[in-house]
């Protein structure tokens, strides 16, 4: 039967590419059924999984190279995968901002696109919560595999097409490796810590010009991968002064090597290549925050620099506004600035004056929705005010008023899916800090919208209890309610259910003197 199926579908042009997808994967669904009569499924799941996406592939290619007159005209790309405990029964692809598709998973989890009249680049797919960039050119034909448990550590892409995205999701892990160890480095003098960053980007260049040499890599790839390098350095350039120990920043910035910063004047702040690249707009935040340190410096009276200042703030933003043109990278700037001073300032007053400041600049109708019910949470939060009353769901299914269970000092914390090493990092924590503050109840909220099962099956796989762990009845008015950005955000409540801290950290080195100071008033 696979071999009379597989001679259709090869031989006869005339089958449409999913009709030879069908025809191939039902002849697969009859092999595996008749393995399966005879032989151990949990056995041989795993080889028929190996050998259903290397026939895929195989399907693939040879449909990509035919001669048909149509395809060659055609540009378009296939992408496909399977998800691994999957949150959602669909993926959404996008370029730039613009969704493509919501394409929906089979009752295996996998699916298969087809990109047509494709505009060759960087893409982005989103499973749930989790996103992931994806290179595609004409003809390409990229499937990947990953678990949402462990999404950008699984992620790996088989077909044509492969070599190049599994080459920037390694570069991408690596250097979230990397981050940690320049940070260490930022520590040494200008001229030492000069020296060792050009070495880590030679050693990049290298490994690339070595890639090179071993594959076929098209102009845009190779513009997209030194790029990448490029902006890994001048990221690790930028950070610099905030890292360095020293708290007279304007100081360092006058101490430092008169090239430090020449990378600069070629700098564009507007390229539309890199418009949503992670990488690009990281370097933006830094290069933006740092520059913004010259001008705070001028008009500045504090003897150490603090980058919550007001005056700093409305600096950067200010900056942003005069010499980004691109609306698009613009928006994205001033908003992601913007929500990182509001979620962690006490002084509401500052926080409006920025927020005047944000609307006054961006032309994002949404961004400013957001922005602004997220301070007028936040603005009803205020050490002192009364907690909220948010509904919550235990996994036994019965419901809460958040209220009627704080009796005693509490600390609220929060998880989601989306940030699955936090939720390990944060549970693990936790139950330390339980055995070291028997005073304290320390209440955790999934804020998903997947229901019981899902948070209840992660809870169980990682052996944690789930007492005092619950669910939201309204996951999404309850997040904006309780303002909860960033997803380390802990709030500490008395016994009258009275807010003591309304963002603080449990890994914040002041998180257990506030806990004392808790239990002390």
């Amino acid at each position: 039967m696979l071999q009379r199926n597989l001679g259709v579908l090869f031989l006869n042009k005339k089958v449409s590419f999913f009709s030879a997808i069908v025809i191939f994967n039902n002849a697969l669904t009859a092999l595996y059924k008749y393995n399966t009569y005879f032989c151990t499924i949990k056995y041989y799941r795993g080889i028929f999984m190996k050998l259903y996406f290397s026939a895929i592939l195989l399907v693939l290619l040879a449909l990509s190279s035919c001669k048909d007159t149509s395809d060659i005209k055609d540009r378009y790309a296939y992408i496909g995968g399977e998800i691994i405990n999957p949150t959602t029964n669909y993926v959404v692809l996008f370029k730039t901002e613009a969704i493509i598709d919501t394409i929906k998973l089979d009752n295996r989890n996998r699916f298969l696109y087809k990109v047509n009249n494709l505009e060759e680049g960087l893409y982005s797919f989103r499973h749930g919560y989790e996103y992931q960039m994806i290179l595609l050119e004409p003809k390409d034909s990229v499937l990947f595999r990953l678990n949402t448990l462990d999404f950008d550590e699984s992620l790996v892409f088989t077909g044509k097409g492969a070599k190049k995205n599994n080459y920037l999701i390694n570069e991408f892990l690596e250097n979230e490796i990397e981050e940690k160890y320049i940070f260490k480095l930022c520590q040494l003098t200008p001229t030492i810590y000069q020296n060792r960053i050009d070495s880590l980007r030679s050693l990049k260049v290298k490994s690339f010009k070595s890639f090179k040499s071993r594959h076929k890599v098209s102009p845009l790839f190779e513009k997209i991968a030194l790029a990448n390098i490029d902006y890994d350095y001048y990221s690790s350039k930028e950070i610099y002064p905030f890292v360095h120990y020293g708290k007279d920043k304007v100081a360092i910035l006058k101490s430092l090597p008169e090239d430090f910063y020449n990378y600069r004047k070629d700098i564009n702040y507007n390229d539309d290549l890199s418009i949503h690249y992670y990488k690009y707009n990281k370097f933006l935040r830094y290069t933006f925050s740092n520059l913004s340190l010259i001008e705070h410096g001028i008009h500045s009276n504090d003897e150490h620099f603090n980058r919550y200042s007001l005056c700093y703030n409305l600096d950067r933003l200010k900056l942003i506004d005069s010499l980004v043109t691109n609306t698009s990278i613009k928006d994205e700037l001033l908003y992601e600035l913007t929500i990182n001073y509001i979620s962690k300032n006490k002084n509401i007053e500052n926080n409006n004056v920025v927020l005047k400041s944000y609307l006054n600049k961006t032309k994002s109708k949404k961004g400013k929705k957001e922005l602004t019910s997220f301070t007028n949470a936040l603005n009803n939060l205020k050490i002192g005010s009364n907690f909220p009353d948010i509904k919550l769901i235990n996994y036994e299914n019965v419901e809460f008023d958040i209220n009627s269970i704080i009796k005693s000092p509490t600390a609220i914390s929060f998880w989601s899916h989306t940030f699955h090493k936090h939720f390990k990092d944060s549970h693990k924590k936790l139950k330390e800090l339980e055995k070291k503050y028997p005073e304290v109840v320390f209440i955790t909220i999934n804020i998903d919208d997947y229901g019981l099962e899902k948070p209840k099956k992660s809870l169980k796989k990682y052996r944690f209890s789930s007492k005092n762990e619950y669910t939201f009845k309204n996951p999404k008015e309850a997040s904006r309610a309780l303002a909860i950005y960033p997803m380390t955000k802990v709030m500490i409540v008395d016994q009258n259910k009275k807010i003591v801290n309304n963002n603080t950290n449990i890994f914040s080195i002041k998180f257990e003197k506030q806990l004392l100071d808790l239990i002390n008033r």
